[in-house]
């Protein structure tokens, strides 16, 4: 099996030598089908050992017997082409730089060739390319499955392209500004002394003379996640033993995928058809638009897609939504000086724990992030249109709140639209597949992750009905789909126990049973009308948080089943809360009580003492006392 390797081109006879040995890998691959594919990409980047110079960067994809030539590389703005441009903004990424072109090299390809011819039958074939996608297809192969998965778009999904990675490079650079503002005050706690802004009020903390450079910002995003790219990369998968092909997967049977290849119609002679034991719909989901708002589908709003091309910051951002997207990048884009406005239908985090939500709440207004409740956008105009990178558009939306009388209209330069997602399941043939599937929620599946109408397909991730749409979900649902479609397994979607974080400052982590009140009183549905017991643990007395000078409204709260330590739920609000969580994950997946995570020693001074404090809280409650 050849992997990804490097070599110095010195002279022709070197590249015939080398073409020679792909071919004879090649060879080989027909004479062992089971080692799947093998896709070598032989890089040149190494300074030639003789006269001192350095050849130019070439790349050779040796596939099957073909070919794709140095053309397939993306070329940076401004050599690149219109055609080039044209086909990265409809992939959503911009500008074409050094790191979006490297990461575009790696997750996809301009010009590519398919396997040809593909596999007679393949044990599992996956649409799909994001998390679940990956992990599925590239599991199964190392476990010695015939596997491949269809890229139709961007290896590595929203996670890598337009979620999880770029919007955690925001929130870093975020972080570090609101920190530096804390010490340009002058005589501040820190004992830090910064160049002297003419501010000594900490009241006036949100207005020092901290300089932004967003473009910077954002050029880092694009370097760090080019450079997070080639674990998606389709070289990483064709040395694992997966092949990887371009253009969009349809059934047209229930055992048989057509890849329509980019440019093509389906049912086109070129396309490849893909015959499977088992296939996995893996192809994630979409932001959700409303088309009951007039004016806003004329409009150039942003969604999560389109966020992280923006290369101006804007003046004024209204965010439509008040969940977990809209606030991480309501504080981010608050502390790099935009006039942010959250518009809100209902409370924030409206499946979540209310104190958790105020808390949350409290801590962005305080850094000038503005909130409107019980909203009805009546209209979004368009004010001003798009002419180039340089300029922002210009928008006003109309609406109706709780904190007005009359309706109000606000201007901005970024709407941003974070309602939830659509599961993308348009276009799959699912009818011909004989696969069942709501139209926005996702395709319809037992606890197996089998499809609940055809059992040789499975499916994984956003385009599955009544999951949570989490990266670290999809991951371990492709685990869970491995191990029952191909091993004859039995792993059921309910045992998992998956919490979920948001990375605002302080973070906001939850995992089961969260729904309760100001009162600790649980207001959503319980299995068989099941009470609990709350045990709370404020980091206002936490050692670590004091130290830190952070996380005065920070708390732990662990609900337990009605008279025992068995826990059913947690909420944590607190800095590093992604990470606390992961301590009350572990006990509930193996049913460790809350008294053995309060008799488990932890490390001191750290968060993570408060978790050990509401086990303190149930172990007192029982303690043994001398008459």
């Amino acid at each position: 099996d050849f992997g990804l390797f490097s070599i110095t081109l010195i002279d022709m006879t070197m590249v015939i030598r080398l073409l020679y040995l792909s071919l004879l890998a090649n060879f080989f691959f027909f004479l062992r089908p089971t080692t799947c594919f093998i896709s070598p990409i032989i890089n040149s980047c190494a300074a030639a050992t003789t006269s001192g110079s350095s050849l130019p960067s070439q790349r050779w994809q040796i596939t099957n017997m073909s070919s794709s030539s140095s053309s397939s590389q993306w070329n940076e703005s401004p050599t690149s082409t219109s055609e080039e441009q044209t086909l990265a903004k409809s992939l959503s990424i911009w500008p074409l730089d050094t790191y979006n072109v490297n990461l575009l090299n790696e997750v996809r390809h301009k010009q590519y060739t398919n396997p040809n011819p593909p596999l007679p039958i393949y044990d599992l074939v996956v649409i799909g390319a994001g998390a679940g996608g990956l992990v599925s297809s590239r599991q199964a192969a190392r476990r010695g499955a015939k596997s491949c998965m269809i890229s139709a778009e961007l290896a590595g999904g929203d996670c890598l392209n337009a979620g999880c990675v770029p919007s955690k490079a925001l929130l870093r650079c975020a972080k570090l500004v609101r920190e530096a503002k804390k010490i340009v005050v002058q005589n501040n706690e820190y004992g830090i002394s910064v160049t002297n802004s003419g501010k000594t009020s900490d009241d006036d903390v949100n207005q020092m003379n901290v300089s932004i450079d967003f473009p910077k910002i954002m050029e880092r995003m694009r370097k760090l996640r080019a450079h997070i790219a080639p674990v998606d990369g389709h070289a990483r998968g064709d040395s694992l033993g997966t092949q990887t092909f371009q253009g969009r997967g349809v059934f047209t049977s229930p055992s048989t995928i057509e890849v329509v290849e980019h440019g093509q119609q389906l049912g086109a002679e070129s396309n490849p058809i893909l015959h499977f034991r088992k296939a996995v719909i893996a192809t994630g989901g979409r932001p959700f638009v409303p088309d009951n708002i007039p004016g806003l589908k004329e409009a150039p709003y942003t969604t999560n897609l389109s966020l992280f091309n923006l290369q101006q910051l804007p003046k004024r951002m209204v965010i439509l939504g008040a969940g977990v997207v809209a606030l991480e990048m309501a504080q981010a884009f608050a502390s790099f000086g935009s006039e942010v406005t959250v518009l809100q239908r209902s409370r924030l985090l409206s499946r979540g724990d209310e104190e958790a939500a105020e808390a949350i709440k409290q801590t962005l207004e305080k850094e000038g992030v503005k909130f409107l409740s019980g909203v009805s956008v009546n209209e979004v105009t368009t004010i001003k249109e798009v002419s180039n990178d340089d300029v922002l558009p210009l928008m006003s939306v109309s609406l109706s709140c709780a904190e007005h009388t009359e309706p109000i209209s606000l201007d901005c330069e970024c709407l941003l639209l974070a309602l939830g997602r659509t599961a993308n399941v348009d276009s799959l043939g699912l009818e011909s597949a004989g696969v069942d599937f709501h139209p926005s929620k996702g395709i319809l599946v037992n606890d197996f992750s089998q499809s609940v109408s055809n059992p040789d397909v499975y499916a994984v991730g956003d385009c599955v009905s009544d999951v949570f749409r989490l990266t670290h979900m999809s991951g371990e649902m492709a685990k869970v789909v491995v191990q029952n479609a191909l091993f004859k397994g039995q792993w059921r979607l309910s045992s998992l126990v998956v919490p979920a974080v948001m990375y605002t400052d302080p973070e906001y982590a939850t995992i089961g049973r969260i729904h309760v009140d100001e009162n600790d009183n649980v207001v959503s549905p319980i299995e068989n009308n099941e009470e609990v017991d709350v045990y709370k643990a404020e980091l206002q007395h936490n050692d670590r948080a004091i130290l830190d000078s952070s996380d005065k409204t920070s708390f732990v709260k662990i609900l337990c089943k009605k008279g025992t330590g068995t826990i059913v739920g947690c909420t944590i609000v607190s800095s590093r809360a992604g990470e606390m969580i992961n301590e009350v994950t572990l006990a509930m997946k193996h049913d460790i009580s809350l008294e053995g995570v309060g008799r488990n020693i932890h490390s001191y001074p750290t968060l993570g003492e408060a978790v050990m404090g509401c086990g303190i809280q149930f172990i007192n409650s029982r303690w043994e006392t001398m008459n």
